[in-house]
C-alpha cells in the first residue's frame, strides 16, 4: 500500500470512528443484522474506491457491534442475469439486507421482490432498481449531464461540434446523463452531438473508442462524459493530433492530474463533477438506519462532487495516485440526508 493510500484509509476510519462514538440505543438494535453488498461491475478506479469505501465503513461497523457482518459481492462485467441469481442466492443465505448497486433498473426487480417478499430490506444506489419496494439513492445524474452542456455553452457561446462520451450500455446512469445532455443540447442549439461511443467508465475503453471514431469527425469543441473516460479521451485527441477541445473530466486522479498540468502549460480550463464513490457508505447507513427501524423515504438524492478551477489543487492533493475524488458518508450525514427528504 503506498503513502497515500495508507493516508486516504487512516482519514475514512478516523471519519466513521467519530460517528460511531456518537452512537444511540436505535443503532445498537442492529447488533445482530447480517447486510451484503451485490455489485455489479468492479472495471475502473471509481467501482474500487466505492468497494474500499464500503468494506471500511463495513468494517469497522461489523468490529463496533453495529452490525453482525457486513459482505460484498461483485458480479462479472455487469451481468444483470448473475447479479439477479446473486441477490437469489444472498436471500437464502439469510442476510437481513442487500444493498445493490445494480446492472439494470428494471431487469432486477423480479429478484429484488423476492427479496422484499421474503422480509429483506432492499437498498439501490448508484446503479438504482425501480422495483417499488425498495430504497433509491442517487444524484440527479439528468441534472449532471444537463450542467455538462450548460458549462460549455459559457465557455462556447457560438456552440460547436461536440463528442459525447456515454458508460455501460443499458444501466440507469448511462442512460439518465445521457438524457441530461440530449436536454441540454436543446436548451442550447448552437451545439450539435456529432459523434457518440461508449467509453465503459474506463480511460483505456474510451481511448480506443475515440480513436477509433475521430478520423470520421469535424472539428470538435467540447466533448461531455460520464466519468473514467476524459483522460483517455484526451490521449486520444493527443495521439490525433486534433485540437484539444473543452472535455467535461469525472473526478480521476489522473485526469485532474491532466488537468493540472494542461492549465500550467497553457491555461487550459475545464470543469469536473462525478457521483462520489463513498455513496456507498452512505447506502450503507441509510440501510442500517432502516434495519433500526426509523422511517426512512424510499427516495433519497445526494449532490454530485464538482471540481473547478478554484477547487482543482486542493481537491488533487487529497486523492491519492489511481484514486477518484471523494466523499465518505457517516451515519450523522445519513441522518441529515434522511431527514432532507422528510422535509422536502
Amino acid at each position: 500500500m503506498t503513502q497515500n493510500n495508507k493516508l486516504f484509509s487512516a482519514a475514512v476510519i478516523g471519519a466513521i470512528s467519530l460517528t460511531l462514538s456518537g452512537m444511540t440505543q436505535a443503532q445498537e438494535a442492529t447488533a445482530d443484522k447480517r447486510v451484503a453488498l451485490s455489485n455489479n461491475y468492479a472495471g475502473n478506479s471509481w467501482r474500487q474506491v466505492m468497494l474500499q469505501s464500503f468494506e471500511e465503513t463495513a468494517e469497522q461497523a461489523t468490529n463496533d457491534g453495529v452490525i453482525d457482518a457486513a459482505d460484498a459481492y461483485t458480479t462479472s462485467e455487469n451481468q444483470a442475469t448473475e447479479q439477479a441469481a446473486q441477490i437469489q442466492n444472498l436471500i437464502l443465505q439469510g442476510y437481513d439486507a442487500i444493498i445493490i448497486d445494480a446492472a439494470s433498473p428494471t431487469a432486477l426487480n423480479g429478484a429484488v421482490q423476492e427479496a422484499c417478499d421474503a422480509g429483506v430490506t432492499v437498498v439501490s444506489f448508484d446503479g438504482i432498481v425501480t422495483a417499488p419496494c425498495a430504497w433509491r439513492i442517487a444524484v440527479d445524474f439528468e441534472a449532471m449531464g444537463h450542467q455538462q452542456v450548460d458549462y460549455l455553452a459559457s465557455r462556447l457561446p457560438d456552440g460547436g461540434n461536440l463528442l459525447e462520451i456515454r458508460g455501460l450500455a443499458g444501466t440507469s446512469v448511462d442512460e439518465q446523463i445521457h438524457a441530461g445532455i440530449q436536454r441540454g443540447v436543446e436548451t442550447h442549439d448552437a451545439f450539435r452531438i456529432s459523434g457518440s461511443v461508449h467509453g465503459d467508465w474506463a480511460q483505456e475503453v474510451a481511448q480506443k473508442g475515440v480513436a477509433g471514431l475521430l478520423p470520421s469527425l469535424p472539428e470538435i469543441a467540447g466533448v461531455v462524459t460520464q466519468g473514467g473516460d476524459g483522460y483517455g479521451t484526451a490521449q486520444a485527441f493527443d495521439a490525433a493530433g486534433r485540437d484539444m477541445p473543452i472535455i467535461v473530466l469525472g473526478n480521476r486522479q489522473d485526469e485532474l492530474q491532466w488537468w493540472q498540468e494542461q492549465h500550467a502549460k497553457d491555461g487550459y480550463e475545464t470543469l469536473s463533477m462525478s457521483i462520489a464513490p463513498g455513496v456507498a457508505s452512505l447506502a450503507f447507513w441509510v440501510t442500517q438506519q432502516i434495519l433500526a427501524g426509523e422511517e426512512v423515504p424510499k427516495d433519497l438524492t445526494v449532490p454530485f462532487l464538482k471540481v473547478t478551477q478554484d477547487t482543482l489543487e486542493s481537491v488533487l492533493e487529497e486523492t491519492p495516485r489511481g484514486s477518484v475524488a471523494n466523499t465518505v458518508y457517516t451515519l450523522d450525514d445519513a441522518q441529515s440526508v434522511i431527514a432532507s427528504a422528510d422535509n422536502g
